[in-house]
């Protein structure tokens, strides 16, 4: 039998009893495999063969995770050494919601160490690549997932993970959708941190159904994270607008700066597009946008610094022989296991918290994120959503980002970093290609919107595959 389908037919056909579990599962894990070897999506793969009695909502569905995100009995890593072997005793709260409903975990995929890069080579277990061009990066830092989610023909649907940008920018690289919601509407119960105030749990999809299926699993109150806000669980998957009618779009002329010129006639071919199936359009500011990465990345590595101080190898993380004196042990041990740009951001982090200086950059950045929140919140008073292009460049060449230095691979996130700062939620969708590499659309609504976000961009979706 031909398991080349989307999630909901798998789903429809499992209900009718159509799909032999046994033998769609063996040639799932096979094909995973093969395109394993071949791109690097994995730091694992996990057998998920047999057949489970109890199959509510999902039947069986494969679903990936990214490295940071903690599956029972599997090693879990966030793309570090200093976690090698580390084999969690509890399911993050999503991955427990999603086994709830039936899913069944098929690996673990790469990412940047700890969500620190754009392009996913910061990996210990090695740099996936992108399947439509090997040669190209698949985004980050949840590469692994984007990657996985583009090549791979049976349904499924992977968790992955953004702080700045790390749900979007693969997703747009790799020409798949890629959702990420609210800041507290997915439990970040076991979550390996990165930044605390701007950690969330996402979905990467091939389509914005799919996505709004994972959305309705995982959202929900969790009383194991004090960041989880106290909403119902939603069908998210209730997309019953068929055209733009009404919805007022607002154009951020600030995320047009420094793009590409291929990618802004695409991302405006989607916003002509909008305006034929009944939306209006108008160009928009938010001043703030030339503070914010600057202000993100003084909060994001002043978290990153204390989140890490525990994986010193005493009690967590990888060990060495008890040798020298304290300073001298956990030096040994931490430049030992943990990669170049996590020891950069570490202390980065740290000498903006450091006594004189945290009043100087890190209490400065706090307040900068407020005035970009508000920047947002005045702009959806009157407009539903906004519309920009998600990355500024198409998927690079290795060879390529080589070359650029650290602060110019912090700038490629320019435009996912500002909306992951406000903690709004946001999806990409593809809108077009560019010599067969994908650019993505960015849609991004105010805080919990996520039901009329998902109903504007799967319109747009339904519209733009017509063509």
């Amino acid at each position: 039998m031909r398991y080349k389908m989307t999630v909901k037919e798998f789903i429809d056909k499992s209900k009718a009893g159509e799909i032999e579990y046994v033998d769609f599962a063996t040639k799932a894990l096979e094909l995973a495999t093969s395109q394993n070897e071949l791109f690097n999506f994995f730091q694992c793969l996990t057998p998920f063969t047999k057949k489970i009695d109890v199959e509510p909502c999902l039947y069986g569905l494969p679903i990936s995770v990214k490295d940071n995100i903690c599956v029972k009995g599997v090693q879990s890593c966030a793309g570090s050494k200093i976690l090698s072997g580390y084999l969690p005793p509890f399911d993050a709260t999503a991955v427990a919601s999603i086994k709830a409903h039936g899913g069944r975990i098929i690996g673990k995929t790469n990412q940047d160490e700890f969500g620190f890069g754009t392009f996913s080579t910061n990996c210990a277990f090695g740099t996936p690549k992108n399947p439509l061009d090997p040669e190209r990066s698949c985004g980050g830092s949840s590469g692994g997932a984007a990657g996985f989610t583009s090549v791979f023909d049976f349904p499924h649907i992977a968790l992955a993970e953004s702080t700045g940008g790390s749900i979007s920018c693969p997703a747009s690289f790799c020409g798949v959708v890629g959702l990420t919601p609210t800041y507290g509407l997915v439990s970040r119960y076991g979550l390996i941190d990165y930044a605390n105030s701007l950690d969330k749990i996402g979905i990467i999809t091939k389509s914005v159904w799919d996505a709004a299926l994972g959305l309705s699993i995982i959202a929900g109150h969790d009383p194991k994270d004090s960041t989880s806000l106290k909403t119902e669980g939603k069908d998210y998957t209730k997309l019953e607008k068929t055209d733009l009618n009404g919805i007022k779009i607002g154009i951020p002329k600030e995320y047009f700066v420094s793009v590409s010129d291929e990618i802004e006639k695409h991302v405006w071919s989607a916003i002509k597009k909008a305006e034929s199936l009944g939306a209006t359009y108008q160009e928009v500011s938010l001043p703030n946008t030339r503070y914010a990465l600057s202000s993100y990345y003084i909060i994001a590595t002043s978290e990153a610094s204390t989140n890490l101080a525990k994986f010193c190898g005493m009690r967590y993380g990888a060990h060495q022989p008890l040798e020298g004196n304290f300073n001298e042990y956990f030096s040994l041990v931490r430049s030992k296991f943990f990669g170049e740009e996590a020891k950069r951001r570490i202390i980065l982090g740290t000498f903006a918290r450091m006594s004189g200086y945290r009043d100087a950059y890190y209490l400065k950045a706090m307040k900068v994120r407020t005035l970009v929140i508000q920047d947002f919140k005045k702009v959806f008073q009157e407009f539903d959503c906004l519309f920009a292009p998600t990355m500024p460049i198409l998927p690079p060449k290795f060879v390529d980002i080589d070359k650029l230095t650290p602060a110019q691979q912090y700038q490629m996130d320019v435009l996912t970093v500002p909306p992951n700062l406000a903690g709004v939620p946001m999806i990409s969708i593809p809108c077009g290609n560019v010599a067969h590499l994908p650019v993505g659309l960015h849609i991004m609504c105010d805080h919990l919107q996520e039901e009329k976000m998902l109903n504007i961009a799967n319109v747009l979706e339904s519209s733009m595959k017509k063509v």
